[in-house]
């Protein structure tokens, strides 16, 4: 009797065992499944990959973000930091579940095309043409349609570009376009002075400043980055420097609710007051301005 309680207590153990073995398999599997290979692995608690355009990382405003996100929810965040180009692409390819973004015909066209569920604006702020304080193109206070004309024309004074198919990227070859310039035949091939970075855009900033040329910046990157330059900014009105960032879901992500919580992250009251608020105790100025709930900025 007592061999047969024994035996009936050993087998109880082993699929007590089994069970915790086999879900611990489970969290393994997810950590390191093929689609999530390129990027760092997270063991442990579940993780979100948050692919995300450069300027909202190189301001910090992401590493500010990041951990809040974490302890509020239960989750390991990726932060992937590309241009918005890059990211559209990685939300293609199912590579990540969530974009954070600035390139509204991009962001349309892949909501269109099926790749995303749904635009939400949480914020925005203006580009800025930055250079030398000595303005030596003599482009100051000009429309930005104006100055990138003028540039062209004279030849004299470099011009720094992103060239990464980010959304800065998109919004230079957008003035460009109604300079009256074609981007790809003229602006491409005018010269030695239009430099191609290929780098986010801190990086081009500095490069910039290395350079004593010009380059179009979002304002918050410049501003956190204004420190480690000369560079002042000569073009800062007109409404097409408008520049509005948007949380996008990937129609291709398994995780929907984590999503979900994401866009109420950062469309919440509190979260919406932290973005108003970030920088301006270290810049004298907003990096951003928050806008979620309300209708789309024009100007």
């Amino acid at each position: 009797m007592k061999k047969n309680l024994l035996s009936i207590l050993l087998i109880l153990v082993l699929a007590i065992s089994m069970i915790g073995w086999m879900a611990a398999c489970d969290d393994d599997d997810e950590a390191t499944s093929p689609e999530s290979a390129s990027f760092p692995v997270i063991p442990g608690k579940g993780r979100l990959k948050v692919a995300t355009t450069t300027s909202l990382y190189d301001t910090g405003l992401w590493g500010y973000l990041e951990p809040m996100f974490e302890k509020k929810y239960g989750v390991e965040l990726d932060i992937i930091n590309v241009g918005s180009g890059i990211a559209l692409k990685y939300g293609e390819n199912g590579d990540v579940d969530v974009l954070t973004v600035h390139d509204k015909a991009a962001e349309e066209k892949f909501i269109a095309d099926g790749f995303g569920t749904e635009r939400t604006l949480f914020a925005y702020n203006h580009f800025v043409i930055v250079g030398p304080a000595s303005d030596p193109a003599g482009i100051k206070g000009m429309s930005p349609e104006d100055a990138f004309t003028k540039l062209f024309n004279d030849a004299s004074a470099e011009f720094i570009s992103r060239s990464d198919s980010s959304g800065t990227h998109s919004k230079e070859k957008a003035i460009w376009k109604a300079a009256g310039f074609d981007y790809a035949t003229q602006v491409q091939k005018a010269g030695k002075w239009y430099v191609e970075a290929g780098q986010g855009m801190g990086p081009t900033l500095i490069m910039a400043n290395e350079k004593q040329g010009y380059t179009l910046s979002d304002i918050g990157t410049y501003l956190a980055f204004k420190g480690k330059t000369d560079l002042v900014p000569v073009v800062d009105q007109g409404s097409i420097l408008l520049n509005i960032y948007s949380v996008i879901p990937t129609t291709k992500t398994k995780k929907t609710e984590m999503v979900r919580n994401m866009v109420t992250f950062l469309t919440s009251p509190e979260v919406q007051k932290i973005i108003g608020d970030y920088g301006v105790a270290d810049y004298g100025q907003q990096l951003f301005t928050p806008c979620a709930g309300q209708p789309e900025p024009t100007s």
